[in-house]
């Protein structure tokens, strides 16, 4: 593709991007809207694409996700944490405790390189994770790809525990709504906000300032003086592709091929994770 013009190597990005997204969400796969780019923006760098995202571009999907964890936080979850808080922090502090010793172990074992294997075993949001990891020093690529991985794994485990145990008859999906209309209060604070929280990130040098200013600050502003959010589903579509791309269009061969080399470990590593976190799910729900 380097033989190619900017604009021809974009439009074909584009192209597969749509495609791979496409067949994502056809199969119900979450993170359609992320992974489908990424995929297309590994194709392209390790066929020799050129282009890149540029930083002002993907500084402002980070601060766009990060509106988007802060308004996913409802003040109505404290009560429930406060209730039953010791089985919370029990079941998160183990389930940490067992995704940090397989990512050390990962590490230990030189299968992935550096900090790169813890966090790419951490559990959480996965899009968060990818974002942070690059500011501690880890490979965003590989991070991107055992997270993503254990997303598809996840969901794929989560979809057969449905279909063999719970009765999801009657219920539908909802239906998404592309283009809403823009109600100004809550989207001028979304835009606010994130503009805001990157400039405040980047100024107090936090970590993945973009990322974290945004989500610090939008929190604060949700719970603290209910700043409601207005995050239309193209603009989460637009952030989920510039954070893909920008990840997929960094890979090259030899990273691909280490990747491929990794694969039974980082799938062991993953199904172990599961399987844990399954007992532990059914220990809770038995007791």
């Amino acid at each position: 593709m380097a033989a190619r013009a900017p604009a021809v190597q974009w439009l074909a990005i584009l192209a597969l991007s749509l495609l791979f997204a496409g067949v994502l969400e056809a199969a119900a796969l979450p993170a359609a809207l992320l992974i489908g780019p990424m995929f297309a923006g590994i194709l392209a760098g390790t066929g020799g694409a050129t282009v890149r995202v540029p930083r002002p571009a993907f500084a402002a999907a980070q601060s766009i996700v990060g509106c988007l964890v802060a308004a996913s936080i409802s003040p109505g979850i404290f009560p429930v944490f406060l209730a039953e808080w010791p089985l919370f922090l029990g079941a998160v502090t183990v389930t940490l405790a067992a995704s940090a010793v397989l990512g050390w172990l990962i590490s230990r074992w030189r299968i992935l390189p550096g900090t790169t294997a813890v966090w790419g075993s951490s559990p959480g949001a996965a899009t968060a994770m990818v974002l942070m990891a690059g500011a501690f020093g880890a490979d965003q690529r590989l991070v991107a790809f055992m997270q993503y991985l254990r997303v598809i794994l996840v969901s794929m485990a989560a979809a057969l525990v449905a279909r063999l145990w719970v009765d999801t008859s009657g219920v539908e999906a909802p239906a998404v709504t592309w283009f809403p209309a823009l109600d100004p209060v809550p989207f001028g604070a979304t835009v606010a906000v994130a503009l805001a929280g990157a400039l405040a990130g980047a100024a107090l040098r936090l970590p993945s300032p973009y990322f974290l200013g945004t989500m610090i600050l939008g929190i604060a502003l949700h719970l603290g003086f209910d700043v409601d959010f207005q995050l239309p589903q193209w603009l989460l579509a637009a952030s989920y592709a510039l954070i893909g791309w920008a990840i997929g269009l960094n890979f090259t061969r030899s990273i691909l091929h280490h990747a491929a080399r990794a694969l039974p470990q980082i799938l062991g590593s993953i199904l172990i994770l599961i399987a844990f976190c399954g007992g532990l799910g059914w220990l809770i729900s038995s007791t």
